[in-house]
């Protein structure tokens, strides 16, 4: 399939065009540091090198999947919402596109149905990183009243880590806890479950979410 990965330079970008690669599709990375590119990508990486903001329509024209990986400092959080709304406005009422939105667990709920960014923001430091959770919140609520695009989201455990790709398990809106109680999620697993979804679709123009086993 042809995909393209916006933010391919990020954590979760990066393993997600790894696994791609590995799978034999055919990735092209969106990006905006060359340098950057190279050292984690390879010197052979297909790119488009641009700001998401200005990305256009003739841009992503002719891929199968477009994931966004987009990530952002936390006093800028409201871009998330910004890119999200943006690349709707591209692909409305397009039947040959998906779009695969990567969101955090913030929108998750807990045991008692709660949302898990309550939560985060009993953090005594969550003022330092709030922004991007509770933008992450607003971006899959908006996405919920788009019925004329194909979307899908993708939410990881309460940490988002480095570290070893495992089997997952999966769910829709409650956060998950693996055998010990833990709820974690490597940036490899979650590539894994991308592109796993991206080659045998279950989920349609709603989130998931995924937990390392």
């Amino acid at each position: 399939m042809k995909i393209a990965i916006i933010g391919a330079t990020g954590k979760a970008g990066t393993e997600l065009f790894k696994e791609a690669t590995e799978r034999a599709h055919e990735v092209t990375a969106v990006v905006r540091n060359a340098e950057k590119a190279e050292e984690l990508l390879g010197s052979d990486a297909n790119t488009i090198m641009k700001d998401a903001f200005d990305l256009t329509h003739d841009d992503l024209q002719g891929f199968d999947v477009i994931v966004n990986a987009f990530g952002t400092a936390p006093q800028t959080a409201y871009l998330h919402v910004d890119l999200a709304t943006k690349l709707i406005h591209l692909f409305r009422d397009t039947t040959s596109t998906r779009l695969f939105f990567i969101l955090g667990a913030g929108s998750l709920l807990d045991e008692k149905d709660e949302l898990f960014v309550e939560t985060i923001r009993q953090d005594p430091n969550s003022s330092a990183f709030i922004g991007v959770p509770e933008a992450q919140l607003q971006e899959l609520n908006f996405l919920r009243d788009v019925n004329n695009v194909k979307w899908v989201g993708v939410s990881p455990g309460a940490q988002l880590i480095e570290g070893e790709q495992t089997n997952y398990t999966s769910g829709i809106d409650h956060i998950l806890q693996n055998d010990d109680g833990e709820s974690i999620t490597t940036y490899s697993t979650l590539a894994t479950a991308i592109i796993d979804e991206i080659e045998t679709p279950k989920y349609h123009k709603q989130r998931f979410t995924v937990i390392n086993k």
